[in-house]
């Protein structure tokens, strides 16, 4: 059988994939794009409601790895430094893509995620990149004895194909209607690779009893909050929208908080994170006429009044809700204080794989070189974006993980 050769395979057309093929084909390196499905970029095609938030204005350059969850968050900064958010807005810039800001340094395209899948197609072509799609890889050899390729892949419907560099971007196992697989992670376990624990991240929480408290009622009420979880050193809060649906909570303070919450803790939500509710209640009852329900539909005009009705239906503050807000004792305005401002509520878990935006755990970085991504244990086998242990903050994040993770593995083999 007739064994082909390119320098680099790349295996994953996603937006990491891509990336690393080409800019390796864009220093003269021969390369092959292969992904199992059809169709390429899906998840850039779905993300930012269609308009793909491509990466965020916070990584401009200095320390981004606050923004990641990792075994070692430090592991980002070189490949982050060596290329930022505005390198990867040159290049659409380059391509005379339009594109906005939004909420938090968030950067979309004004007219369609596309537009990112075709800059990056272009930027393929240039490189002379070679593709494959719709072929799966049915088996990976490491080769001894070979100066020429270090590694053999058998493909269902392509060949046997031989390489020098061997480039994992298959991404993670979140959305796997759109072809999520774990094929790369087991590939790292192949070549020895430890894989941390993965979970979904980036995904809604649910709740026990959500239907039976009344809360699918409130489906599709949104409102700003800040949410927490984790005690001590290890707390996280995030000021963001909160979204109640139909199983529980989601919305971009959920999506964020996700990524830090651990089985069995509590999250707090502060639902008037602008009001101290505990000092407004009590010291502005005195001579107060009006009804406690309307006093604070005034407090908080940002609550929604189906919010408002189910607060006070509940059994410690329903017989107060008609009362003259001065007639109210402290002792239950505490409460009702402590219930908004300090709402506490355990999750039973999430929505899974099927709704999260990414998979936190992968990889472990400590196996492989942060300058070029290439494994410590496999000379010539590298791994980049999602399938790292590398978790980007919702917001642009993930995107410019796989930009600069891509660059540099491509930089490495070119």
């Amino acid at each position: 059988m007739t064994k082909l050769f390119k320098n680099t395979i790349v295996i994953g057309a996603g937006a990491a994939g891509m990336m690393a093929a080409a800019v390796a084909g864009q220093r003269g390196v021969s390369v092959l794009l292969i992904d199992h499905a059809s169709k390429i970029g899906e998840k850039i095609r779905i993300s930012g409601g269609g308009r793909c938030n491509f990466t965020n204005v916070n990584l401009n350059g200095g320390d981004g790895s606050k923004h990641f969850i990792s075994q070692n968050p430090r592991f980002v900064r070189p490949a982050l430094s060596h290329y930022t958010a505005q390198d990867f807005v040159q290049l659409l810039k380059n391509h005379r893509v339009k594109y906005h800001e939004k909420h938090k340094g968030q950067l979309f395209c004004d007219h369609s995620a596309q537009d990112v899948i075709d800059v990056l197609q272009a930027e393929c072509a240039t490189g002379g990149v070679e593709w494959r799609t719709g072929c799966a890889v049915k088996n990976i050899r490491a080769l001894t004895g070979n100066d020429a390729a270090r590694f053999e892949l058998d493909t269902a419907n392509a060949g046997v194909w031989q390489c020098q560099n061997l480039i994992i971007a298959t991404g993670g196992l979140s959305i796997p209607v759109i072809g999520a697989t774990g094929f790369g992670f087991e590939i790292a376990k192949q070549f020895g690779h430890t894989v941390t624990e993965l979970s979904p991240a980036l995904v809604p929480l649910v709740f026990g009893q959500w239907a039976e408290k009344g809360w699918t009622n409130l489906a599709g009420v949104a409102l700003p909050v800040r949410v927490s979880t984790g005690a001590g050193k290890k707390a996280t809060a995030f000021d963001e929208d909160l979204l109640i649906s139909h199983k529980g909570l989601t919305g971009p303070a959920i999506l964020q908080i996700s990524n830090y919450w651990q089985t069995s803790e509590a999250l707090r939500v502060d639902i008037c994170p602008d009001v101290d509710l505990t000092d407004a209640l009590t010291s502005g009852k005195l001579g107060a006429r009006v009804q406690l329900d309307t006093a604070l539909a005034q407090l908080a005009p940002h609550l929604s009044k189906r919010l408002l009705q189910h607060w006070f239906e509940q059994p410690a503050f329903a017989p107060h809700a008609k009362r003259k807000w001065a007639d109210v004792p402290d002792k239950v305005l505490k409460e009702l204080a402590a219930s908004l401002n300090a709402w506490t509520l355990t999750p039973n878990g999430t929505e899974g794989y099927k709704k999260a935006e990414v998979t936190r755990g992968g990889v472990a970085v400590s196996e492989l070189n942060n300058q070029t991504m290439e494994s410590r244990l496999q000379a010539g086998l590298y791994f980049i974006g999602e399938v790292m242990d590398v978790t980007g903050w919702l917001g642009g994040y993930n995107f410019q993980w796989a930009w600069a993770s891509g660059v540099a593995a491509g930089r490495a083999v070119g």
